[in-house]
């Protein structure tokens, strides 16, 4: 580390003696990275989180098994059908001549379907296997005789499940019914795009959603490819209204901060090139841009507008001095590369301590974060510099006057006189405060460790209804309208078998032997609070429906039922294997195998969950009744998996502030002591933070903001952005404390005048709350605007991280102005 101050003294003697090349080099770069720009895919959705779940692999392996009735991440379209009574004869026939025209077409793939009114039609004439023949079964039958058909249909296994919960099977009626149609796609459906990114069903559903829109609006369609289009659609519409809304924020605060036009647009060129390099680093590997990474330009213009507004605030601190261009800057910059890498060092700590977490999405958000954060120091702490001296040598040869060249927080300003608050409270008495903040700190933290951890596909759903500022933009900037949201609602508010009321016992275990489907039977006895409850026994479906649908409908099945049924039960105990071949080649093969795979190996039991019951109490009663069985039996579905992520969120995010603090504390440590001689320094500017992450914790529990998908790195990340504020305050005020106790040395004893030490502590801190504070106000009105606008983002999500980000930031610098001084004062009291 003692060669790391001469490697940025070199890099510092390069910016200001070779400017021009140093501009010219960094036009290139930027010339190989904008190609990327053109490369960025889009991944968006839940299953980008899900993939490495076991919950999920466990769910994976069942649909492969046994496919589900309806599943959005599936190769299948689904066909919303909803009126008055789409059991009707008109509705039904309706139903029927659409599938006859989708399978007619050989650019759909249509594999198979599964419709109430094509199990209607198969009721009233066993042999209609075609779309034809169930038409004219259909056509040829009264409405008395359909009435009866839908009244039989319901007592089998599977019709119910394809019909709105307010299905009568008396009246035959119910307002809406589910049409799967299931697709052959060359290598099957990428899971990861089941929700966002590119999907292969795409097109497909594009294609049948113009076919069927002519049929009118209570017919849709719904599926993984038009939820993949539209949540790619969410993540440009969001960038389209937050990036411009913060690009105007900022420009606004930067004008105010730069107060020159020329400044200014070296500021804005240096933000777009951090972008340009970021972006296309993104494009040129392949990760993809997710939801989750909208949220990186924001953060990068956080920290590069303080990057930038220290290194151009700090030169023009010299120049006030009466010092030349070069001069300045050399000074200025010297000083800044340090604390622009101290800054560097521990962001990209706090960003890449995300790289524990066991969810890819924020793996990916750490590691380009992190290398975002990177490219930020090297363009405004080796770009901006140089071109600033080139620009400035320009201007003076040619004798125009770069006008408006004062710097903020100088003590003549109000800001000036407002900022030095914090010394004032360390002169007086800065233990005391210090303890009382302590205090406050750990209640808030203890507080917050009560944060609710969630995660639902609704989090990355848009509104239902765009609220009404959204659709007052005008036009490029207003969003589209979206129809998952309203859909997905639809589906869990009137059909039984919606992913969010079910929880999946995977069962691997060989059918044949006599007391496996007992098992099933034994395992819903007594069941948990939070499943459907009917005679004491858990509400499901499994083979043994299968079974008894079975034997109502064949007298020489029942008669094998009777004598495999030894305790008279009606589950058989014996002549499993006969049983279940009866079964598989029978009309009741396809319901069969939705529960038993053909070589009766494993079996599904799928069970009924309260509505209102929460995510986490439903799997851990889920697992409990996995456990009775006696085999290999793995509890999953859509709320088990989501509940696996929401652990895995809170682990990774304890992980992840675990790891940053402590690489952190390490890092500031070693680094205080390479270059100042005084590690303690690292003690120092750790404490702010500290009081920065303990409230915001504090915050996120009071106003019921969860730990989610994003907000899961927000303590790492506010780790890393808040030692901006306090690396920035420590090191010049090492810098302001040591030229005072140097300038009161005893003249040619070698040693520091001890006793001026206080004053030079007190007058050392105004020196760094009227010059660097001036421009930490500066980065922090600008970057809480920048990052606040997140809150306009059309997902919930990123609008709860975009809040949480911007009160990181504002803590950050409160911490940093107003409690930094304390702690410096104790520090020189007792250690310095």
């Amino acid at each position: 580390m003692a060669s790391l101050d001469s490697i940025l003294g070199r890099i510092n003697d390069v910016v200001v003696g070779r400017p021009t090349t140093v501009v010219v080099a960094f036009v290139l770069v930027t010339a190989l990275f904008a190609p990327g720009l053109t490369s960025i895919s889009t991944e968006a959705g839940t299953e980008q989180f899900t993939q490495d779940s076991p919950a999920q692999t466990a769910f994976d392996r069942v649909n492969e098994d046994f496919g589900p009735t309806f599943e959005t991440g599936g190769g299948n379209t689904q066909l919303i059908h909803r009126g008055r009574n789409v059991l009707s004869k008109p509705e039904l026939l309706r139903m029927l001549n659409i599938l006859e025209r989708l399978e007619s077409r050989e650019d759909l793939r249509v594999a198979s379907t599964n419709s109430a009114a094509g199990t209607v039609a198969r009721t009233l004439d066993p042999s209609a296997t075609t779309p034809d023949e169930q038409i004219r079964a259909v056509e040829d039958a009264a409405p008395a005789e359909i009435d009866r058909a839908v009244s039989e249909a319901a007592e089998g296994p599977g019709f119910r499940s394809l019909l709105s919960e307010d299905f009568n099977a008396e009246s035959a009626r119910a307002s809406a019914t589910i049409t799967v149609v299931q697709h052959r796609i060359p290598g099957g459906v990428d899971e990861a795009a089941g929700m966002g990114g590119d999907s292969p069903l795409t097109p497909i559903q594009q294609r049948i959603q113009r076919m069927v829109q002519p049929s009118g609006g209570n017919l849709v369609v719904f599926g993984s490819g038009l939820v993949a289009a539209e949540f790619s659609t969410i993540i440009f519409d969001s960038l389209f209204i937050v990036v411009p809304a913060a690009v105007a924020l900022i420009f606004v605060f930067l004008v105010y901060a730069y107060r020159n036009p020329v400044d200014l647009v070296l500021g804005v060129l240096s933000l777009v090139m951090t972008i340009v390099w970021t972006l296309g680093f993104l494009g040129l590997t392949g990760i993809p841009f997710t939801q989750l990474l909208i949220a990186i330009p924001p953060l990068l213009l956080a920290v590069g507008i303080d990057f930038g507004l220290h290194a151009i605030n700090r030169y023009r601190e010299e120049r006030a001095e009466g010092f030349d261009i070069r001069q300045s800057m050399a000074v200025a910059n010297r000083q800044l590369l340090v604390a622009f890498f101290i800054v560097t060092g521990t962001t990209v700590i706090g960003f890449s301590a995300n790289t524990v977490s066991d969810l890819g999405p924020i793996r990916d958000f750490g590691i380009i974060a992190a290398v975002g954060i990177v490219f930020t120091f090297l363009i405004f702490g080796v770009f901006l510099p140089a071109a600033k001296v080139a620009v400035d040598e320009l201007f003076d040869s040619l004798g125009i006057p770069m006008p408006f060249q004062r710097p903020l927080g100088r003590e003549e300003t109000l800001l000036g006189r407002v900022l030095p608050v914090g010394v004032a409270i360390a002169r007086r008495a800065p233990a005391a405060f210090l303890v009382v903040v302590l205090l406050g700190s750990a209640w808030a933290g203890y507080y917050g460790t009560g944060v609710d951890t969630a995660f639902s596909q609704d989090d990355f759903l848009p509104p239902e209804d765009n609220p009404d500022y959204l659709e007052e933009l005008p036009e490029p900037f207003r969003p589209g309208e979206y129809t998952v949201t309203e859909r997905t609602n639809f589906l869990e508010e009137n059909f039984a078998s919606a992913q969010d009321d079910t929880v999946v016992v995977y069962l691997r275990r060989p059918l044949r032997q006599d007391d496996a489907l007992e098992s099933i039977q034994r395992a819903g006895l007594d069941p948990p609070e939070s499943f459907v409850v009917e005679n004491r026994r858990a509400e499901a479906e499994s083979i043994l429906d299968v079974i008894r649908s079975r034997a109502n409908q064949s007298a020489s099945f029942a008669r094998l039922l009777r004598r495999s049924d030894v305790d008279n039960d009606g589950v058989p105990d014996d002549n499993l294997e006969a049983i279940l071949d009866a079964l598989l080649s029978s009309p009741a093969r396809e319901q069969t195998l939705r529960y038993v795979t053909e070589d009766l190996r494993s079996t599904r039991v799928v069970y009924t969950t309260e509505s209102d019951a929460e995510q986490s109490t439903v799997t851990r009663d889920a697992r409990v009744v996995a456990d009775r069985y006696r085999y290999d039996a793995t509890a999953t579905g859509a709320l088990v998996v989501f509940q696996d992520v929401a652990d895995s969120i809170l682990l990774s995010s304890v992980r992840s502030l675990l790891v940053a603090l402590a690489a952190t504390a390490l890092f500031l440590v070693v680094v205080y002591y390479a270059l100042v001689g005084r590690p303690s320094l690292g003690v120092v500017n750790l404490v702010p933070i500290l009081v920065t992450v303990a409230s915001l914790a504090g915050t996120m529990r009071y106003f019921g903001l969860p730990f989610n998908a994003l907000t899961a790195t927000i303590l790492s990340i506010s780790l890393g952005l808040g030692i901006d504020y306090s690396a920035h305050f420590v090191h010049r005020f090492v810098d302001e404390y040591d030229a005072r106790v140097d300038d009161k040395a005893n003249p040619g004893s070698g040693e520091r005048g001890t006793d001026a030490r206080p004053d030079a502590v007190v007058s050392a801190l105004r020196a760094t709350v009227t010059g660097t504070g001036g421009a930490l106000t500066g980065s922090m009105l600008t970057t809480v605007s920048g990052t606040g606008v997140l809150v306009l983002a059309i997902t919930p999500v990123l609008g709860q991280f975009g809040v949480l980000t911007a009160l990181s930031i504002l803590y950050s610098y409160l911490t940093a102005m107003v409690v930094t001084p304390s702690v410096i004062v104790l520090w020189a009291q007792y250690v310095g």
